[in-house]
């Protein structure tokens, strides 16, 4: 009996304790408050505040309650235990919660707005300064970080410690967990990888050979080596490589200076590749447009960006147009026409070249017992090409639209872009010309397995400079996101009262110079584009611009971006594609250098006066086109002199 009543009492206790324990599962206990990684004087910072019970575990409720903050009282409402609000910081503060009798507190000390713009302008400056754009990216990076570390309470020789690892464990990974920066790594790779094979297999060398045929004088040889150079649009590296060195023998026998060579290789490799459909490039621009756009929360398709923005590439086009005129007219001036009368009267020489480069071109090489055959080349660009294109309105399709006949064609085209996915689009598109590549190689004994993994392996290689570039891009981006570099750039530029329609001009200038210091184009877009993009949508939206105009000013600054970035790395000696048009060329690099930038100069001044500022003030790029055209042609004509061919 007494045991009985002892296993009673133990049972009761047991009971009342456990129904005790699980009514205070749903009473708070405390509250842990938490914030933004990086808050920021007179931005809203989201708190979040976190109910607890007396294990620590979060209190699942779901109602309004009361809090004070700072003696302030607010009614907040409380989802699965977690509250979410946001307040302005704009000085160090005290922050007191105080809910249901539960008091929490923190100390937020919020950094200055103005120290925002530390990061990128390190980056700027750090590249200007060493010409070295990895390293520029990285110290970047750890000034953001250490700048947040120091203003969360944490002393300087931790924060340093600290913002290094902050470096891979947040921002790097943030950046590789998005799955449009991976589709854009697996695109890049995939069309290095192809651009490699069809190169090795001799399908490029064959492409060349069929228009060297068409050369027979100097005005012919220099027109075949530019349309080389659009024919091969999608790389830039794989354009200057492949037409320097197999048009080298032809442009000797006619008598074209190797600076001219060297400049028209150069010309049409880096405007046609930032600009075409589907190139190494295009992975890349897009990534940056989708950042900005996501950033900003517009509703648009970072393709239908591109696309809009390319009437506004003046550089790159006229580029294109300027040789040709140049070709037309038979005339140069300055240095290249001294080089170009030279090799008429003296034939031409090889330059003493750099050797460090040699391994590059080694790569380019096609076996002698390989016979190329075009069809090595066109199947897989094609299948790149019409497999892009195909996947965009696979994934794009939208019965609706084609069944609307209150529409246009071109309107449905674009609709239907605009809602397709372009990453999966590229991908698929690559992945099929690389696996056509391999198995004509393969099926027409053209390489061996051996051989043709070799050449993907070694397409991957190349394209990792570039998407450690990207990586440390996204990385900085992100960064200079949470610290709202743009707002202050923003609040800068209305300050100054500086109208939102010299943006344009602005980010031309500024892109231009750090290019040609840095002499990477890839390195002045990753570092431009999240500043000038969000900048630019936020003050065309405060001076009271509608969405159409902002959309098409934002448009017009994604493409002087990319313009100057193309225009300083042409006039920069330390550019990797201007010394690769030197070395295969086989042109004195400075000699290259001298001879291209006042055609560079001329091209760039003529679109921005008669172009850009225009434009971006309300001129139809269709009506500044023929203007521009018709400058640079007076320009040849008045300034330029006939190169005489020599009387024999």
């Amino acid at each position: 009996m007494f045991k009985l009543k002892n296993i009673l009492v133990l049972f009761a206790v047991l009971v009342f304790s456990t129904a005790n324990l699980f009514s205070e599962n749903y009473i708070i206990k405390s509250i842990d408050i938490q914030t933004d990684f990086a808050i920021v004087e007179g931005i809203n910072s989201k708190i979040s505040l976190v109910a607890k019970d007396s294990l620590g575990n979060i209190v699942d409720i779901n109602c309004v309650r009361e809090i004070k903050l700072n003696n302030k009282v607010f009614n907040i409402v409380f989802v699965d235990g977690i509250a979410e609000f946001e307040y302005i910081f704009n000085e160090k503060t005290d922050l007191n919660i105080q809910c249901e009798g539960i008091e929490a507190s923190k100390t937020i000390k919020p950094i200055p707005l103005w120290m925002s713009i530390i990061p990128p302008l390190i980056a700027i400056l750090f590249a200007l300064i060493f010409k070295e754009v990895f390293s520029a990216l990285f110290i970047g990076l750890f000034s953001g970080a250490f700048i947040i570390w120091i203003y969360s309470g944490t002393n300087v020789i931790l924060s340093v410690f600290k913002a290094i690892l902050t470096i891979p464990d947040t921002y790097v990974l943030r950046a590789l967990f998005k799955t449009e920066h991976l589709s854009i790594i697996i695109f890049s790779m995939l069309i290095g990888a192809t651009v490699q094979i069809i190169t090795k297999n001799g399908g490029m060398k064959a492409v060349i050979n069929i228009l060297s045929r068409r050369a027979n004088n100097p005005r012919s040889g220099q027109f075949v080596t530019w349309l080389l150079g659009l024919v091969i649009f999608f790389d830039d590296y794989a354009n200057t490589l492949v037409v320097g060195n197999t048009m080298r023998p032809v442009t000797d026998k006619l008598k074209i200076s190797r600076e001219k060579l060297a400049y028209i290789v150069d010309s049409t490799a880096a405007p046609v590749a930032s600009i075409a459909f589907v190139t190494t490039w295009i992975g890349a621009e897009l990534s940056y447009i989708q950042n900005s756009i996501t950033q900003l929360g517009l509703n648009e398709s970072a393709y239908n960006i591109f696309f809009s923005s390319l009437k506004y590439s003046f550089y790159p086009i006229l580029t294109l147009i300027f040789i040709l005129i140049l070709i037309y007219a038979g005339r140069d001036y300055g240095p290249m026409l001294t080089a170009e009368r030279r090799a008429r009267e003296k034939g031409v020489t090889a330059a003493d070249m750099e050797q460090k480069l040699q391994t590059d071109l080694k790569e380019m090489e096609v076996s002698d017992h390989i016979k190329p055959n075009i069809y090595n080349a066109i199947i897989p660009i094609a299948i790149i090409i019409f497999g892009t294109i195909a996947g965009l309105f696979y994934t794009g399709w939208n019965p609706a639209v084609w069944e609307n006949k209150s529409i246009g064609f071109i309107t449905k085209i674009s609709e239907t872009i605009g809602a397709s996915d372009s990453y999966k689009a590229l991908i698929w598109g690559s992945l099929g010309g690389l696996i056509s590549a391999m198995f004509l190689s393969l099926s027409k004994k053209k390489l061996g397995l051996q051989n043709t993994m070799d050449s993907m392996i070694n397409g991957f290689k190349a394209m990792l400079s570039a998407i450690v570039i990207l990586i440390l891009a996204w990385s900085l981006a992100a960064l200079i996101s949470d610290l709202h570099t743009a707002e202050f750039i923003t609040s800068a530029i209305q300050s100054a009262n500086m109208s939102p329609y010299l943006l344009p001009v602005l980010s031309f200038v500024i892109s231009a110079l750090m290019s040609f210091s840095t002499g990477t184009s890839w390195g002045t877009m990753a570092i431009m584009y999240p500043l000038v993009l969000p900048a630019t949508w936020f003050l065309c939206q405060e001076t009271g611009m509608d969405y159409n105009a902002s959309l098409m000013l934002f448009s017009h600054v994604v493409s002087t971006v990319i313009a100057g970035s193309v225009f300083g790395d042409h006039c920069s000696p330390i550019s990797d594609t201007t010394i690769l048009s030197s070395l295969a060329s086989s042109c004195n690099h400075i000699q290259h250098v001298r001879t291209q930038l006042p055609y560079a100069l001329t091209v760039a001044v003529v679109g921005l006066v008669f172009g850009t500022l225009p434009v971006a003030y309300g001129l139809s790029p269709w009506i500044a086109y023929p203007i521009l055209i018709g400058v640079c042609f007076l320009i040849i004509r008045f300034f330029g002199k006939k190169v005489e061919p020599v009387k024999q």
